[in-house]
């Protein structure tokens, strides 16, 4: 894969702007300084590496997390030019990293096809490191130049002599603490799920990630690309076929799709363009899905697998159990929507659906009995489309503020500014009660819920909305569901699930998350879910009185008031044990409560954990226990 033939000189680094902005407004640039964009400074460049990769220049790409939390990035691409830049009369290393817009992904030359945020990562980086050192290793030397929160120590030196087939970029960062005040420690996990991703995407390239702090090391290789993905999504899951794999292109544009159908209900599309992933969708998303239908229809009349008086099926009838990956590699890709993820290119809908439908219809008439399951499969989900639009209709509320058709055990708020009401989820008629006395009828809606939810991970729509409890809720919260939610009517902004600390409250807690995941995601996505942390436990002394929410909270208060008298202290076994009073002041109360806001950081592993825990086979939920018991500490925490 790797060929040094091509030339990547200096005056293929284009100069557009300087770099003053980036450490006065890094939001900018990376998106926040919280953890995500801390990860971000990683993915930058990661990026270029894999630009160097995709443009057939590397086939290796490690990332070392060092003890003291820098990170080393290396590649064996062609190492960043070294000469003196024209513009800007520096070494081009120094010009790619104190000039924002100085890359080889302007002019067209340097790169064909690259992902990155077009050639800014290198400079951000380098403006939000403590320190910074890049190793060139090109044309038989060893080039180096060391940075201070984006100043250069001195010029690019030559440190020692190579091999002349050698050659790579090597960069080595610690993140600035001043800039990244929440954290500078880098998540294992999230950096491993990025890594393996960008592998899956890119077939054939070595990627490896090295934790110096725990020793750990994984290497992801993956010779089957994004068909090996789809298997690696559907490992918990009965799948009715082997992948289906498309690799073609035209006009410049390269489409490579991977599908494989499941006998569950969920359907699971990601959508990529040059390595990023296109979370709102977009043009090659679009031309994938009108493929997909127009192509199971055509072949299902062509074979009367459709009887004469049945409709066509539906965009979401073919989806239904569908894991799919759509990958396209595109010379001037057009990011669009409210993240900048979103694929605008027209072409590319043209493109992805011509290239799809050709190979997808091909492999239909070769192999006839899956083309038969994918069919029955999408006319059981019609079918069951058609009792779901009739359940529906009970859960639609003509109007917001028509209170009489809300549910009977909702109590609401006052309010009727969304942007300010809450709504407290609550198990248990007890916990309701409660809750409803406590609560600041002003702004805080309360609905309990009665035992358990419905499993929705083992059931079609159909079923879901034929629930009473699921039913209250959807009604309640007004926005409608699945491909209908419009968020715009959300009646509260701030979606409370408040369980008992215990394990079934516990379950309750995840059945609701599923729940949410799979049939209004757009809440999850927009930071409208929240969990409440009610107090473990009340601690008096005389007449003080004090909460602990976690075990090591207890142990600091107990030390505190040790030889001041006799403690007291309450196990809080469920929110039914809490009075109005003290619910509102631990759990509900704006200026005391401890709220944890769920987030939607990585949507494939939020799927493979609902999947898990919540499908019907036994042996992944074992195994996923077995390898997290050791994370627990106390059961009914």
């Amino acid at each position: 894969m790797k060929n040094g033939k091509n030339t990547y000189t200096e005056s293929e680094i284009q100069v557009l702007e300087g770099l003053e902005p980036v450490r006065k407004r890094p939001g900018m640039y990376i998106g926040s300084t919280s953890s995500r964009g801390l990860h971000h400074l990683v993915w930058e460049i990661v990026d270029n590496s894999i630009d160097e990769a995709m443009n057939g220049y590397a086939d290796q790409i490690d990332i070392i997390v060092r003890r003291d939390n820098r990170v080393t990035v290396i590649d064996n691409g062609r190492g960043i030019p070294v000469g003196i830049h024209p513009q800007t009369g520096k070494s081009t290393v120094e010009t790619v990293l104190t000039v924002l817009h100085a890359g080889g992904k302007f002019g067209g030359k340097g790169y064909k096809v690259s992902g990155g945020l077009h050639g800014v990562g290198l400079s951000v980086v380098n403006a939000l490191s403590e320190e910074l050192v890049a190793e060139v290793k090109k044309e038989g030397k060893m080039y180096r130049q060391t940075y201070h929160r984006g100043v250069p120590e001195g010029p690019l030196k030559i440190v020692g002599e190579i091999s002349p087939e050698i050659s790579g970029t090597t960069i080595t960062f610690k993140p600035d603490p001043e800039i990244f005040t929440e954290t500078t420690e880098f998540d294992y996990d999230v950096l491993q799920s990025r890594i393996r991703e960008l592998a899956f995407l890119n077939k054939g390239i070595k990627l490896t990630l090295t934790d110096e702090r725990t020793n750990r090391r994984e290497e992801f290789h993956y010779e089957g690309g994004i068909a090996e993905f789809v298997l690696f999504l559907n490992k918990n899951r009965n799948v009715l076929h082997s992948p289906i794999y498309m690799h073609d292109q035209r006009e410049g544009i390269d489409v490579e799709i991977a599908i494989q159908y499941h006998d569950e209900f969920s359907t699971n599309l990601y959508s990529f363009a040059n390595n990023i992933h296109t979370h709102e969708g977009g043009t090659h998303e679009v031309g994938f899905k009108t493929g997909l239908t127009r192509v199971i229809n055509d072949y299902a009349r062509k074979n009367n697998l459709l009887k004469e008086n049945e409709e066509n099926l539906t965009g979401d009838d073919v989806r239904e159990g569908l894991t799919a990956i759509i990958s396209v590699k595109i010379p001037e890709p057009q990011f669009e929507g409210q993240t900048k993820t979103k694929l605008g290119n027209s072409e590319a809908k043209t493109i992805t659906e011509s290239l799809f439908s050709e190979h997808f219809s091909t492999f239909l008439d070769e192999n006839p009995s899956v083309a038969k399951k994918i069919i029955e499969k999408a006319v059981l989900a019609s079918r069951a489309r058609e009792a779901a639009r009739k359940a529906r209709e009970l859960t639609r509320r003509k109007n917001a503020l028509e209170v009489s058709s809300l549910p009977g055990k909702l109590a609401d708020c006052s309010s009727r500014d969304a942007s300010i009401s809450e709504l407290y989820i609550v198990e248990g008629d007890s916990a309701g009660g409660s809750a409803k006395q406590g609560r600041d009828r002003n702004f805080q809606a309360i609905l309990p819920l009665r035992g358990k939810i419905l499993n929705v991970e083992k059931a079609r729509l159909d079923k879901i909305l034929s629930n009473e409890e699921i039913r209250a809720m959807i009604t309640a919260l007004g926005t409608g569901i699945g491909d209908e939610l419009d968020i715009t009517k959300a009646r509260y902004h701030k979606i409370i699930i408040m369980t008992d600390a215990d394990v079934d409250g516990a379950h309750i807690r995840t059945l609701l998350l599923t729940f949410f995941y799979r049939h209004m995601r757009t809440l999850v996505e927009n930071g409208f879910i929240y969990i409440a942390q009610p107090p473990l436990y009340r601690i008096s002394q005389g007449k003080k009185v004090l909460y602990a929410y976690k075990e090591s909270e207890l142990e600091k208060v107990k030390k505190s008031l040790q030889g001041k008298g006799e403690i007291e202290i309450q196990r809080y076994k469920g929110l039914g044990e809490m009075d109005p009073e003290q619910l509102w002041e631990t759990t509900m109360n704006p200026k005391n409560r401890i709220l944890l806001r769920v987030h939607l950081e990585d949507a494939m592993e939020a799927d493979q954990i609902f999947d898990t825990l919540m499908g019907d086979r036994v042996e992944p939920r074992r195994d996923f226990i077995h390898d997290h018991a050791h994370y627990v500490r106390n059961l009914d925490v």
